[in-house]
């Protein structure tokens, strides 16, 4: 494997952890990973993964802090948890009053970073007109879809200039 890439991802993480630290005031940590992918499927693959793992960590975090609060330890709230099913953890957060499926989305599933197009409204001095310039910004998606619809969110990406 290159070295070169394997630096690469741990100085992302890195940098990311000290930016949002010092924007948040408060300590974070991030971690940065790579996916080598044969073809397109299995990119998409992977994202579904991501996203099935994100939601499993968010319910296992939820659960896990929901223990805290109630006065479990660390280690005994990771005991409670261990090796439990979704429908018990669930059903945890709502003996508690949080509905897990009624949190926003990004809490439950991640959030999504990525490029979009826009028209942006400029003048031409030299013609003497308004005209109008596709420009990209980064686009923070808090309400990724699901499934197949994301299944197809993924794919459009990975067909641009097809």
């Amino acid at each position: 494997m290159d070295r070169s890439l394997e630096k690469i991802v741990s100085i992302s993480a890195s940098i990311a952890s000290a930016t949002f630290t010092r924007a948040a005031q408060t300590a974070v940590n991030f971690d940065s990973r790579i996916c080598s992918a044969a073809n397109k499927s299995q990119v998409v693959d992977y994202f579904l993964w991501r996203q099935a793992d994100a939601a499993r960590c968010a319910l296992n975090g939820w659960s896990y802090w929901m223990l805290r609060k109630n006065g479990e330890t660390g280690e005994n709230a990771a005991v409670i948890l261990d090796k439990q099913s979704v429908a018990f953890k669930n059903e945890l957060l709502f003996q508690n009053g949080i509905n897990f499926n009624e949190l926003p989305a990004w809490q439950r599933r991640g959030t999504g970073l990525y490029w979009e197009k826009y028209d942006k409204l400029g003048y031409n001095p030299i013609e003497g007109k308004e005209v109008v310039a596709v420009r990209r910004r980064l686009k923070v998606d808090e309400e990724l879809p699901v499934k197949e619809e994301y299944k197809e969110f993924i794919y459009q990406f990975l067909n641009v200039g097809d």
